[in-house]
C-alpha cells in the first residue's frame, strides 16, 4: 500500500473494512477484471462476494440489518472497489442512491418494506432521473403520472439506468401535474417494483436490452419504457407527491462523492501502473523511471491523486456532518474526474505503445475514465452550481 491517498483519523472499524476490501479488490476483481470487462460479462461472483461482506448494506442503519456506517466510509470502498474494477462500483452506487433516498425521505412501511433487503442485497436498485431528450434540465421531465383511484398511471421513457436490468428496484422521478408554478414543484419519486431481467418485466413496464459502451462494462446499462404502467400511490417515495426534486437532488450529492471516489480510485490504479511499468522498462539502457522527464509526469500524477482524494473526503464529511454539501461535492467531483482522466492519459503515454494493447489494464482505464466527466452532471453542470453556490457566500453587501 502506497503514500498516496491515504485518510487520517479513521477508526479500527473504518480500517478494518477498508483493509477487507483492499485485499478483497486484490484478489477477486483485478486478476479477473479485464476478462470480464472485455466479454462485457456481469460479474456475478463478484457481486455475491460482496453481498457476503455486506457491502450492499454498508450505509444502511444497523435497525434494518444494515452496517450504519458513514458516507466517508462508503466513499472510500468505492475509492478501493474502482481501483480494481468501475463497474463494479457502479453496482453499488445507484442502490446506495436509493436506500440513503428511502432512509432520509422514506415512510416507516417503506423503510421497513425495503432496507432490510437491500442491506443483504436480495433487492438491489437503480436510479431513474434522466431520459432521451432531457439532458441536465431535470425541471423538463416529461415522463408523466396521473393519479388513478388508488394507483398511479404512468407513461413515458427514460435513459441510462445503470443496473436497469439487474435491479428489483428503480426509485424513478416522474412528473404528477400539482399545478405548481414553478415545474421542479410537480416532480414525484416512485419506488418501482420490478423483476431482474429484459423485455416487458411487468404489465406496462419494459426495460430494452443492454446498452452499448466505449467503457463501463460489465454493468448494465438501460432504458426504460412505461407504457400504462400502474404503481399504488403508497409507493411514492415519502408518501407525498410534489417533492421528488428535493428527494433526488439529496441523492445526487451523495452520487457526486461517489463518483469523485470513483475517479480517485482509477486514478491511483493509473499511477500505480505507470509507476509499475517505468520501473519494468528500459531505454537508453536504464529503466524509464530515471528520465527526468518521466518522474516529472510521476510527480504531477501523484499530485493529482492526493488532491483529489483530499477533496473527496471533505465532501463526504461535509455531508456526514448534516450540513448542505452541494458545492463540495460539485467541486470533488470536477475536480477528481478531470484529473482522472490527465493521470490515466499520462499513464497512457507512460506505456507507450503498449498501452493501446487489450492486454494492458491501463487500455480498459483510458476507455473508463471518460464516463466520469459526464456521470452525475457535466463539468459545465459542476461548474454552474459551484459559481452560484460561491456567489451565495460571496455576496456583495
Amino acid at each position: 500500500m502506497g503514500r498516496l491517498a491515504q485518510t487520517d483519523g479513521l477508526t479500527d472499524i473504518q480500517e478494518e473494512i477498508l483493509a477487507t476490501v483492499r485485499t478483497f479488490v486484490d484478489k477477486e476483481i483485478i486478476p479477473v477484471a479485464n476478462d470480464l470487462e472485455h466479454a462485457d460479462e456481469y460479474p456475478t461472483q463478484i457481486v455475491e462476494g460482496m453481498k457476503e461482506m455486506g457491502l450492499f448494506g454498508l450505509m444502511i442503519p444497523e435497525e434494518y440489518g444494515g452496517l450504519g456506517e458513514s458516507l466517508l466510509t462508503y466513499a472510500l470502498v468505492v475509492e478501493e472497489i474502482a481501483r480494481g474494477w468501475m463497474s463494479v462500483s457502479g453496482i453499488l452506487n445507484t442502490h446506495f442512491i436509493v436506500a440513503y433516498m428511502i432512509k432520509q425521505h422514506g415512510t416507516d412501511e417503506q423503510k421497513q418494506h425495503f432496507l432490510p433487503r437491500m442491506a443483504e442485497g436480495e433487492v438491489r436498485a437503480a436510479f431513474s432521473m434522466s431520459e432521451p431528450a432531457l439532458g441536465s434540465d431535470v425541471a423538463a421531465i416529461t415522463t408523466k403520472g396521473v393519479p388513478d383511484g388508488d394507483d398511479y398511471v404512468i407513461n413515458g421513457q427514460k435513459m441510462w439506468l445503470t443496473n436497469g436490468g439487474s435491479s428489483t428496484l428503480v426509485a424513478l422521478l416522474a412528473r404528477t401535474d400539482l399545478g405548481e408554478a414553478a415545474a421542479h414543484k410537480n416532480l414525484t419519486t416512485f419506488l418501482v417494483e420490478k423483476p431482474a431481467g429484459f423485455g416487458e418485466v411487468a404489465p406496462g413496464l419494459t426495460v430494452p436490452g443492454k446498452i452499448a459502451k466505449m467503457g463501463y462494462k460489465g454493468v448494465d446499462t438501460t432504458e426504460l419504457v412505461l407504457s400504462d404502467y400502474r404503481i399504488p400511490a403508497n409507493r411514492i417515495l415519502g408518501g407525498a407527491p410534489g417533492k421528488g426534486f428535493a428527494h433526488m437532488m439529496d441523492g445526487v450529492e451523495v452520487g457526486r462523492v461517489n463518483v469523485a471516489a470513483r475517479a480517485c480510485g482509477i486514478a491511483v490504479r493509473a499511477f500505480e501502473l505507470g509507476a509499475a511499468y517505468a520501473q519494468q522498462r528500459t531505454t537508453f539502457g536504464k529503466p524509464i523511471a530515471q528520465h527526468q522527464a518521466i518522474q516529472f509526469k510521476l510527480a504531477e500524477m501523484g499530485v493529482k491523486v492526493e488532491a483529489a482524494h483530499a477533496m473527496m473526503v471533505r465532501a463526504a464529511k461535509v455531508k456526514d456532518a448534516g450540513r448542505r454539501n452541494d458545492l463540495e461535492a460539485g467541486m470533488a467531483k470536477y475536480l477528481a474526474a478531470e484529473y482522472c482522466k490527465e493521470v490515466v492519459e499520462d499513464s497512457f503515454r507512460i506505456h507507450g505503445g503498449y498501452g493501446y494493447s487489450k492486454e494492458y489494464e491501463i487500455e480498459r482505464l483510458y476507455r473508463e475514465a471518460p464516463m466520469l466527466l459526464i456521470g452525475e452532471g457535466t463539468a459545465e453542470i459542476q461548474k454552474m452550481i459551484i459559481g452560484r453556490r460561491l456567489l451565495e457566500d460571496y455576496k456583495a453587501k
